[in-house]
């Protein structure tokens, strides 16, 4: 370790054994707050309860879990708002936070996991249902990522509820330290695991397809009876509270949501071919043969939310099977294997393939994506507004002054986040998320 590295961990030795102290008082002071005779209950926190005794329960119990950050004078309520002045200062938080500050990395997530019980309380995990209808709704989650732990742990942190089930695949590539500090945060919950077969993910391969289906594998051998899945990546962030998705999901009751369109003349180059995979994908001169399917292709994207039903049909019926083998040598699969089941006719949730029934990604729910050249003025019939941040492979990485639009969607994810382009973003993100899972409000 070098001389800096090895002040660096002495540094947050310190601040872990400062923070154990405070965490210690912290939770004598809750326990004697629970243990009183007129203590909280779960009740307490029903949405539909709405007393003076509930709303001293939720401000106390914000007050122990609030994510509200504690650097600079970041005022997420305004950001959120749309503030110009407030989206302003954002942008300069994030410079004091980048000269400043350090992300966690993975030695520091290896040492605050050596205590799980210590970990849980110092990242603030919510551990009990936040509602009986919560509780009573399990939600399944396949995770795909490959790097930055930092923003796996705090998407995991926005997306965890105690009853809801976690699969975490690891791109085999990724670093083994990577590796070590994901298995590490895993192990401290019971329903969070990583994917039982891992693979050397290639971009626009198969192998992206086949990490969903891992974790979907091991996710209906699990013990609980979760009802949806939603799958997520590394840069994904939830726009809505786990109640608020409960409640779209029970509202769709069964059928499914993702993007699904009739391709376009450009795309269908994807499937004429036969691809090989090595480190990269390459065409080559081999033409594929007939689709094995009398439905037609449709395209989408590699985000889907579908039903329990959906998974166990498709590790199930012989033509799906037929056809999931058809397209593994295909480019960018999980762009048009989805989109194409959900046409299917017998394909449980699924729409028809008239053209009636095709959906958007902004029609759809599964994820909210600002693409670059689709941005401009919605005055003047674009889509989206500019993305106030950044573009990486021509998608927006979201700025601050994107969440007042981004939060009126009826999405359920976007994507794509990231802590090196704008922290105040997801800063803000958490705390109006956890704001609105204990008050049921907007910040």
């Amino acid at each position: 370790m070098s001389l800096f590295g090895l002040k660096q961990f002495k540094c947050f030795q310190l601040q872990r054994l400062l923070i154990l102290v405070l965490l210690a008082f912290t939770a004598i002071v809750f326990i004697e707050y629970t243990s009183n005779s007129n203590s909280c209950t779960l009740k307490d926190f029903q949405h539909d309860v709405d007393s003076t005794r509930s709303q001293y329960c939720k401000e106390e119990f914000y007050t122990l879990f609030s994510l509200r950050p504690k650097q600079g004078e970041l005022n997420c309520s305004k950001i959120i708002k749309g503030d110009s002045d407030a989206v302003k200062r954002g942008k300069q938080f994030n410079a004091v936070i980048n000269k400043t500050t350090d992300n966690l990395n993975e030695i520091m997530y290896l040492n605050l996991t050596r205590d799980c019980r210590y970990f849980k309380e110092f990242r603030k995990y919510i551990t009990i249902p936040m509602s009986k209808e919560e509780e009573d709704f399990p939600i399944a989650y396949s995770m795909v990522i490959h790097e930055k732990i930092e923003m796996f742990e705090r998407l995991l942190r926005a997306i965890y509820a105690p009853q809801n089930i976690f699969c975490v695949h690891v791109d085999e590539k990724s670093p083994t330290q990577f590796k070590e500090a994901v298995r590490a945060i895993t192990s401290c919950f019971d329903n969070v695991f990583i994917a039982t077969k891992l693979e050397r993910v290639v971009y626009a391969s198969w192998l992206r397809v086949q990490a969903d289906l891992n974790c979907m594998d091991d996710l209906l051998r699990s013990n609980v009876k979760w009802r949806y899945l939603l799958n997520t990546c590394g840069t994904d962030f939830p726009l809505k509270t786990n109640a608020e998705i409960v409640r779209v999901l029970k509202v769709l009751n069964g059928k499914n949501t993702m993007e699904s369109e009739r391709p376009s003349d450009m795309k269908k180059w994807r499937w004429k071919h036969h691809f090989e995979v090595g480190d990269h994908i390459s065409r080559t001169a081999t033409e594929k043969g007939p689709l094995p399917i009398s439905s037609p292709i449709f395209t989408g994207s590699a985000y889907f939310v579908v039903s329990r039903d959906f998974v166990q049909y498709i590790f199930e019926e012989p033509q799906v099977q037929k056809f999931i083998d058809w397209v593994k040598d295909t480019y960018s699969p999980d762009e048009h294997l989805w989109a194409t089941l959900n046409r299917m006719p017998g394909v449980p949730g699924s729409s028809p393939y008239s053209g009636k029934y095709d959906l958007t990604d902004m029609n759809a729910m599964a994820r909210m994506v600002k693409w670059a050249y689709s941005a401009g003025d919605i005055n003047k019939g674009a889509p989206y507004p500019i993305c106030t941040g950044t573009h990486k492979r021509s998608v927006c990485v979201y700025g601050t002054g994107d969440l007042n639009w981004l939060l009126k969607q009826h999405h359920l994810l976007a994507n794509k986040f990231d802590l090196d382009v704008d922290d105040a973003a997801i800063h803000c993100m958490e705390e109006y998320l956890r704001y609105k899972t204990v008050f049921r409000k907007d910040l």
